[in-house]
């Protein structure tokens, strides 16, 4: 079994995706829903993408866009309605195509891990949703974050189940 990363070494990394948890998403418990952790994890991927060469209108400006292949999530404490949250990214690796990712969304009120999921997203051209590989200047830019984060001080903590091809 896999140890995950504290919050103390997780606070260490960019946070992306801040918020309250906002009442929109409330599910009738009280909570944060649970069909929402992907969005805001995925949210905060997207803006931690954004320095490499990927902002938000890519797929406007370049004809590419990065798709969801797989996620695996695991759910660790639940977020209530308010609660301060952010989302800290890890990349591990990418291959011609696709990149991996390791996502955790932290709960900021009460410093702890919240959720945290494993994604793989692929480089897909538009105009015929074929998947490409990433264009030069965009891998330099996963690649040079991918070297940072292998030398975070903490092993990231995969499922098993997810991987490059």
């Amino acid at each position: 079994m896999s140890t995950q990363p504290t919050y103390d070494q997780l606070v260490t990394l960019p946070a992306f995706a801040v918020q309250p948890v906002p009442s929109a998403f409330e599910d009738s418990n009280g909570f944060l829903n649970v069909r929402h952790y992907l969005g805001i994890g995925s949210e905060g991927l997207d803006e931690s993408l954004y320095d490499i060469g990927i902002p938000f209108n890519w797929p406007v400006l370049s004809g590419f866009a990065c798709l969801s292949a797989e996620h695996h999530l695991t759910y660790l404490h639940e977020l209530r309605t308010g609660d301060q949250m952010s989302v800290r990214v890890r990349l591990l690796g990418r291959s011609e195509r696709a990149a991996h990712a390791l996502v955790h969304i932290l709960d900021d009120t009460n410093q702890r891990v919240a959720c945290y999921f494993e994604e793989i997203f692929l480089c897909v051209r538009l105009a015929d949703r074929k998947t490409v590989p990433w264009p030069d200047d965009i891998a330099v830019g996963l690649d040079k974050r991918v070297a940072e984060h292998a030398a975070i001080a903490w092993e990231p903590a995969t499922s098993g189940f997810l991987a490059l091809r």
